[in-house]
């Protein structure tokens, strides 16, 4: 190396110092007078026209003040590039001034530095405005936020299921929100690397920047982007510090109304772009430890910025800029609205509702720029926007959509899937549009195997929204303002070993016992039984143990069959089990399933045995429209997917087992709290009046309700609305489960 740098230079007395690169090699070289970067690549024709198109423009932007920006440097023989060929490989060379300064990576950040930054860009973008160049207006690569999606193909080389989920989320995000507006945004060539090992400092200033090899001609606001970026990816308060770039650069430049649309997206593209590469370059080069040195930083700051309402971060960026913020309609105007067209019967969670604009897993994002912790949703099974899940019905929906009469794979597929999950008894399967419509099928399939007509329910159930279930369900029948109890329905009392009538070992069996003799002393047989393996509105209470395992044989030996209303408990919810009557020891002659199954989509399920198919066949034709359409099971399909391949179960275990013993050490400081119960991510936490049973409704309204103030979401539930209830998504963490708790606990040491 001495003897070419001596060659190409006409130097004899210096010193040359290897430095780290990306995907080139470069030297410091220091002479007797100067100081350069003595850059070596591997040649392509490409990059030469590349290096071409940089030197130009440098030489360009060096006229406007040549103090912060490199200068090419000439070789003894005046060239600024030399194609070489030593050890038989063909090489580039060139030489760039060498710029004095301290990285800002290594300085402490201040307000008055970043403003610097933001002063700095727009400067130099002012520069960059003027000059034309046709190789880099045609160059096209992964690093250029506008072509984002470049880099799928290296989705999959991340190795962590979640942070895959959260880079592919924001790939989703960015082709609804950026690429419909991308023609409207500003062009021209932009530095597109402002990072902070390029940018440099002297007197909490920044006075250079270097690297001009990711020059790109994009939107003009990927310059502020990639500033961000890598300037506030190390930062508790992102957005705090990108304000500060926005301000001063657009006090210089000023920004477009569409720019700061798009601004929050963009950012999350970078962050995408650079955790992918940087998980690429890890599987190829495992040992270039300069590739993946932002990576950890990029990470932090993607997961954070997945706490960040959208609404919120275009709000700070206008601000920044003094754009009127984004607003959206007050609350009571918007229930005004929608009480012109339907009731309010159609109820409504907490004393002050939500208006919620989006989500993402489980975050929920309100239309006034505030991030809810959703702690109670169990609709979206595996998180909201779950880009697998979102990928899967987009994809179907643009291809096929049709009703169940034609023929199609996806109905096989999910079938097979889906009772891929149950005993081999339970293997047929009817589709229909919710865990209502699968109750409403269910008592008619069991009437018309069994051919009698009384139905034995459990106290406090909840079964669906039809005639039918509403006429099961003692929550609805039983309400005051219900039509009560049916002659064809057998009540039973909610096997409780909290509060109920038996709270010992064998409290199961004793419950048994006693639904044993109501079925004996019952004047007809009894069709069918159905129970809910927790009975979520009697206040998520779990069947005693031992309690199926006893009446199942009842309800058999005198004619009937056993219906698990898994909508709620099942799909591995319950961590320990995927299906919650595995828990009693049971299998059910009928299983309903609903909500959950395509994480929010409208579909549900009964699946049977084969004779009771058999009998029901006999009947009249069963037709659903829209039961098991391609789109609903191809969703469905992506659900159970998910569940398995991210390890949903187990991790509903392994989180939910914390998070219940963070409510246990809860309950041992506050009296309030009387029972915590339930299992995975499926519990209750039953609130008291001190040193007795007797529920404490207010307090648990109140506890519910400072939640919601406090961003996190969750609902009561029993009979006396009592009982805190939680059932997040299954990607809930222990992070998240800390969160509630010790909100709770605060709550709870208010005066």
């Amino acid at each position: 190396m001495n003897k070419l740098i001596q060659n190409l230079f006409g130097l004899v007395d210096f010193e040359i110092k290897k430095l780290v690169g990306y995907d080139n090699i470069n030297y410091l070289i220091k002479s007797e007078n100067n100081k350069c970067i003595f850059k070596t690549y591997p040649y392509t024709q490409e990059l030469l026209d590349l290096l071409k198109a940089e030197t130009e423009i440098l030489f360009a932007i060096n006229k406007n003040d040549p103090s912060k920006f490199p200068i090419p440097i000439e070789f003894i023989d005046e060239l600024t590039i030399k194609i070489n060929t030593r050890d038989h490989k063909k090489s580039i060379y060139r030489a760039l001034s060498f710029l004095d300064g301290t990285f800002i990576g290594n300085v402490e950040s201040t307000k008055e530095l970043f403003q610097s930054l933001g002063v700095f860009l727009a400067q130099m973008d002012i520069y960059l405005e003027k000059i034309t160049n046709y190789t880099i207006q045609s160059r096209c690569w992964e690093w250029d936020i506008q072509y984002l999606l470049l880099n799928k193909k290296y989705i999959n080389d991340i190795v962590n299921v979640k942070d895959r989920n959260t880079v592919l989320y924001f790939f989703q995000q960015f082709e609804e929100n950026v690429t419909p507006v991308l023609h409207k945004l500003r062009k021209q060539i932009i530095h597109n690397d402002a990072n902070e090992w390029n940018i440099l400092v002297k007197n909490n200033t920044v006075s250079g920047i270097i690297d001009f090899g990711d020059l790109a001609y994009s939107p003009l606001v990927n310059e502020l982007a990639v500033a961000i970026t890598y300037g506030c990816y190390d930062k508790e308060k992102p957005l705090l510090w990108a304000c500060y770039i926005i301000e001063a650069y657009h006090g210089v430049l000023p920004l477009e109304e569409i720019e700061i649309q798009t601004l929050y997206y963009l950012i999350a593209a970078r962050l995408c772009i650079s955790v992918c590469n940087s998980a690429h370059s890890k599987k190829i080069n495992p040992d270039n430890a300069y590739a993946s040195i932002s990576e950890k930083n990029a990470w932090n700051m993607l997961h954070i910025w997945l706490t960040i309402n959208p609404i919120e971060a275009e709000n700070k960026f206008r601000s920044a800029i003094d754009l009127p913020l984004k607003q959206s309609q007050k609350v009571n105007k918007i229930i005004e609205k929608r009480y012109r067209y339907t009731s309010p019967i159609l109820s409504l969670s907490y004393q002050e509702p939500i208006y919620m604009d989006r989500s993402a897993f489980q975050y929920m994002y309100d239309s006034y720029g505030n991030t809810f912790l959703d702690a109670y949703n169990n609709i979206p099974h595996v998180g909201h926007s779950h880009p697998k899940v979102v990928d899967a019905g987009q994809r179907q929906i643009a291809k096929l959509n049709t009703n169940t009469r034609y023929i199609y794979d996806l109905l096989t597929d999910y079938s097979e899937k889906l009772l891929s999950k149950f005993p081999n008894s339970l293997n047929k399967v009817y589709f229909v549009n919710s865990g209502s419509a699968a109750t409403d099928l269910a008592i008619r399939m069991a009437k018309a195997h069994t051919k009698l007509k009384k139905v034995m329910v459990v106290e406090h159930g909840y079964h669906g929204n039809t005639q039918a279930a509403i006429d099961i369900s003692d929550y609805k029948f039983n309400n005051p303002k219900g039509e009560g109890q049916k002659n064809h329905v057998l009540k039973t009392v909610i096997p409780d070993t909290y509060k109920g009538k038996y709270t010992t070992q064998d409290a199961g069996s004793k419950y048994a016992n006693d639904a044993i003799e109501l079925i004996k002393d019952s004047t007809d047989p009894i069709a069918l039984f159905i129970a809910e393996p927790i009975v979520g509105c009697g206040g998520q209470v779990p069947l005693a143990k031992g309690y199926l395992k006893e009446i199942y044989p009842a309800i058999r030996n005198q004619g009937g069959v056993c219906i698990s209303d898994e909508v709620q408990t099942g799909f591995g919810r319950l961590g320990d089990h995927y299906w919650g009557y595995e828990a009693q020891e049971v299998i059910p002659d009928i299983v309903i399933v609903g909500k959950p199954m395509a994480n929010g989509h409208p579909m549900g399920a009964v699946i049977c045995t084969d004779e009771i198919a058999e009998s029901f066949g006999k009947g009249v034709e069963f037709f659903s429209s829209f039961g098991g359409n391609p789109v609903s099971c191809a969703i469905a399909l992506s659900v159970i997917e998910t569940i398995d391949h991210e390890k949903l179960q187990q991790n509903a275990k392994i989180v939910g087992d914390y998070y219940k013993s963070l409510f246990i050490k809860l309950q041992e400081k506050h009296v309030c709290i009387g029972d915590v119960r339930g299992s995975g991510l499926f519990l209750g936490i039953e609130i008291i009046k001190e040193n007795t049973h007797e529920p404490n409704t207010a307090l648990a309204q109140n506890i519910k309700n400072k939640l919601r103030h406090n961003h996190i979401l969750i609902s009561t539930d029993g009979p006396y609305n009592n009982v805190l209830k939680t059932k997040p998504p299954l990607c809930f963490t222990k992070e998240n489960a800390k969160m509630v708790v010790d909100t709770i606990d605060y709550i709870l040491e208010l005066p």
